[in-house]
């Protein structure tokens, strides 16, 4: 069986400049476009706790580790001596590691003693049973990975001499080229040489989440690259085994990988733009049903409102959980269901809302986000006007 072994490369950062051109271009050009789009802090916040979740599964399941949205989530929370899994406890690890590189000034240099430190991060609690954190293998500790199978650096002095080669070169080779490439060559080498026994590829994908970082994506713009990486799980492998095959030609995994860039880039800023389209609606619902004037019109719109609220918070919602969230809005009227249908109604006819039928007598409602696009002050008490009578229509009927 052949095993490529690995080799300290001649050059860093080689790769082809003509090829990866366009890839490059477009990932630049995501970066931008999520830096200067406008944004409240607390949907980044609530966005950037769904993608530090999207990352940490992407690079613990890269790994093999297998676990439901429920165990991710109890590893998230619960307290180390409560996780039974390894792969709960690497889970766990990563997070820390990621709030700790969130947190890293962004003057501190990125050398050896870092990259060890974000080692030890991602595998104490976690795999350092078998794997002394933050050390690089010994002389008769020798790894072979991979489909091709890759044989890292030779344990012992040679690996330690690849780590000290790669930091140093961080510092001085990589600062000739541009922040994206350094932040994924530096992933690449990290893990073809493997200089730890365990957890390279999740230290591999931290490093390179740190240098993303200080390459603009920030604050609110983190990616989870490694929930790309294990959706293209296969390429994944297959352009890092195709640069190593090449004598470390990163051409092909920056194609790959710098593509990835652009995908998550583009994928968190449609996710905030449709924040800034519920924001959008939220305004003018309150700006519309405020101009009501008539006191059964206000305790109307009051109810309504609430309606919103909870279809802009769920999106989309079957009809029978609805009547039960609004079971307390409504518990005071003579005839709760046929006044909540009457809202319902009167919020589709307004075009805030859409009704679907899914099923015999089952419906989904949702708001409609283009709404403040097509509604105008005048437009909006117009169609007031012409509401349905309570008894003359119904969704229902």
């Amino acid at each position: 069986m052949i095993v490529i072994k690995y080799s300290i490369p001649r050059g860093w950062i080689q790769y082809d400049p003509v090829k990866i051109t366009s890839a490059l271009t477009e990932a630049k050009a995501a970066v931008l476009s999520l830096k200067t789009i406008p944004y409240q802090k607390r949907w980044v916040e609530t966005l950037q706790q769904i993608e530090l979740k999207r990352e940490v599964a992407g690079t613990s399941r890269i790994e093999g580790a297998e676990f439901t949205e429920r165990e991710l989530d109890a590893a998230l929370r619960e307290t180390p001596e409560q996780l039974r899994t390894r792969s709960q406890r690497q889970a766990r690890a990563a997070v820390r590691a990621y709030r700790w590189i969130s947190e890293i000034p962004p003057d501190r240099p990125v050398d050896e003693i870092l990259i060890r430190e974000i080692h030890r991060k991602i595998v104490t609690g976690a795999d350092d049973d078998h794997c002394q954190p933050g050390e690089p293998r010994g002389s008769d500790q020798d790894v072979i990975f991979g489909t091709p199978q890759h044989r890292g650096a030779d344990g012992g002095e040679e690996c330690r001499h690849c780590l000290s080669d790669l930091a140093r070169a961080l510092q001085h080779e990589f600062c000739e080229h541009d922040p994206l490439i350094q932040a994924l060559a530096a992933h690449y080498h990290l893990a073809a040489m493997h200089p730890f026994l365990d957890g390279n590829g999740r230290t591999a994908r931290a490093l390179e989440a740190l240098l993303l970082q200080r390459a603009g994506l920030r604050d609110s713009s983190f990616i989870a690259m490694s929930n790309y990486y294990y959706d293209e799980k296969s390429s994944y492998l297959a352009t890092l085994a195709d640069t190593r095959s090449a004598e470390h030609d990163l051409t092909p995994f920056l194609n790959f990988a710098l593509k990835g860039i652009a995908l998550q880039c583009q994928r968190l800023l449609a996710e905030i733009q449709h924040e800034i389209s519920k924001e959008l609606f939220r305004n003018l619902m309150y700006d519309l049903f405020n101009l009501l004037r008539t006191p059964r019109q206000r305790v109307i719109a009051q109810r309504q409102i609430v309606i919103l609220k909870i279809l802009l918070g769920a999106e989309s919602i079957e009809w029978q959980e609805l009547m039960r969230q609004l079971t307390t809005t409504y518990k005071r009227l003579k005839n709760p269901i046929k006044a909540m249908v009457r809202d319902v109604n009167n919020l589709s006819s307004l075009g805030a809302i859409s009704v679907e039928e899914f099923g015999e007598r089952q419906f989904r409602l949702k708001v409609r986000l283009e709404w403040p696009t097509e509604i105008t002050e005048t437009a909006f008490f117009e169609k007031l006007r012409k509401l349905p009578k309570a008894k003359s229509h119904s969704f229902l009927q």
